[in-house]
């Protein structure tokens, strides 16, 4: 492996062989104890049948394969240990191992059921180069006990399979891709099986055809593969988590035991954080801490603002509500050799004069307020109520988590003196009522029923009909067909309680509802 010139697009290929049986032996060691001689395969049913779906080198070296139904597999090895297959526990202990990986570079893709790609331009030289910086990656995972293989290359598809395919390291790169057997192109089956037959037994005997007769006898998708696996084409990576737009970290050469000295390394992160802001103009809306273990772990602190910040002491005091929040404390465990703080949104924030009479300094304490409670007791508890452009009274407002502060918006307000035009409170839904006899034909009740208890009607306003918005409905607008339509009245019972009832539906027999109650 040599390394390459800074700027120039490198990835970073990640194999693990034996995944699920790794995972296994760490997540569960006891299990794995009681024979540690003994092979080891995971099963699942397969149409009917127990087959392996993995195995650890032992397994394999013994002839097993996956695929294998396990009655023959346990036929031929009496001793052999089983255990059920968890894909959703592989998948979760792979976006862990993707999460451990962004100690090197921000843009660390998932390459299920058993692989992760490395976005490595221009991170290499933090480490001592490509190699050294491999090795680095390699000792790590092994130490925490997973089997790696590595590769490198200009391409993603190439690094993919270069870990896999190749058996031992070429100085030319180019040379050793196509040097790989056609199934590192990750074919189907079936035209895997038609390229050997055709006596094309490696992506160079692929590559050296024209890609016209290529994709007339097995399809566009063998030319897209050999393009892309040359770097012909594009290959996108999809990260598993956006590159921040701001970030600071400490590195320590000893591991660090003490969680109190790990929040104080925060603070100097968070105060540098603000100095970056205040350059480029700028105040963060979310901010996350990594504390990277030794043993791979990492934790992860997230807090938001409704409003853009750059003042250090404020976001240490959401960072605090958080922890507090948290059932489990940070656990340095062996502890930590890594701590980020990242900014993954940021605002404009100019310089503002406050105002003399101090409005900008209670909008600032609002928004305090409002950052420290949604920390402490979740996002979505703290809502504010934002208004729609709709006639609809329960489609009229939207409640939005508070923190995400988007710009005001004007309410409408009755006439000074006035009555509420509206109740304070809405059922959602409607709850429906039990009429009397009706004053006149289209008039409100003279009395209702609702929640067992009768109430006589002694005053009414209305009505205020509400029709269906039908410049909304696909199609437009189609006589005799008028979806919604209400007929709302303001009453008041005997004892002075007022209620906002609507009646559904115009002739036949109509439907009444109570729709909301009145302060």
């Amino acid at each position: 492996m040599t390394d390459k010139p800074f700027g120039k697009r490198r990835y970073l290929a990640l194999w693990f062989p034996f995944f699920a049986t790794d995972r296994l032996r760490i997540a569960a060691p006891n299990l794995c104890a009681r024979r540690p001689d003994a092979p080891i395969v995971l099963a699942e049913k397969i149409r009917g049948g127990m087959r392996i779906a993995a195995l650890d080198r032992t397994a394999q070296a013994l002839g097993l394969t996956i695929g294998l139904a396990l009655a023959d597999a346990r036929a031929r090895i009496p001793d052999l240990q089983v255990f059920d297959a968890d894909p959703y526990a592989d998948m979760d202990w792979l976006e862990r191992l993707a999460d451990g990986c962004i100690r090197y570079t921000p843009s660390v893709a998932l390459d299920p059921p058993e692989g992760l790609v490395l976005d490595i331009a221009g991170c290499a030289h933090l480490f001592g180069g490509e190699t050294e910086m491999v090795r680095m990656i390699e000792a790590r995972l092994e130490a925490a006990g997973m089997q790696v293989r590595a590769a490198c290359a200009d391409a993603p598809d190439a690094a993919h399979a270069l870990a896999r395919f190749q058996t031992l390291p070429g100085a030319d790169e180019a040379a050793a891709v196509r040097r790989l057997p056609v199934a590192a192109l990750r074919l189907d089956a079936e035209s895997e099986t038609a390229l050997k037959r055709a006596g094309l037994k490696s992506v160079g005997d692929v590559a050296s055809r024209p890609m016209a007769v290529i994709a007339a006898r097995f399809g566009a998708e063998a030319v897209t593969a050999i393009r892309r696996l040359l770097g012909e084409a594009e290959s996108p990576l999809a990260p598993r988590r956006i590159a921040p737009a701001l970030m600071n970290e400490r590195r320590f050469a000893e591991p660090v035991a003490r969680t109190e000295y790990a929040l104080q390394m925060l603070e100097e992160l968070a105060g540098e954080t603000a100095l970056q802001l205040e350059e480029i103009k700028r105040g963060g809306r979310r901010f996350e801490a990594l504390f990277f273990r030794t043993d791979g772990m990492v934790l992860r602190l997230r807090v938001e603002t409704s409003l853009p910040t750059r003042d250090p002491s404020a976001i240490m005091r959401l960072f605090h509500e958080r922890l507090e929040s948290l059932s489990d404390p940070v656990d340095p465990g062996f502890g930590f050799d890594l701590i980020r703080m990242t900014i993954p949104q940021t605002e404009p924030l100019a310089p503002s004069q406050l105002a003399l009479e101090g409005g900008a300094v209670s909008e600032t304490q609002m928004a305090e307020l409002v950052d420290r409670l949604s920390t402490r007791i979740g996002r979505g508890r703290i809502v504010r109520l934002h208004p729609q452009d709709t006639h609809i009274p329960e489609q009229a407002q939207l409640a939005l988590p508070a923190v995400d502060g988007a710009a005001p918006a004007t309410w409408p307000c009755p006439e000074p003196g006035g009555a509420p035009l509206r109740p304070l409170h809405l059922f959602d839904p409607p709850q429906p009522i039990t009429v009397g006899d009706m004053a006149t034909a289209d008039g409100p009740p003279q009395s209702f029923r609702w929640r067992r208890a009768l109430h006589d009607v002694t005053r009414s306003e209305g009505p205020e009909r509400i029709a269906a918005e039908w410049w909304r409905r696909k199609g437009g607008y189609e006589p005799g067909k008028g979806g919604l339509t209400r007929d709302y009245y303001r009453v008041e019972d005997t004892r002075g309680r007022r209620y906002w009832i609507f009646r559904h539906g115009m002739t036949g027999d109509p439907h009444w509802f109570l729709h909301g109650v009145f302060a």
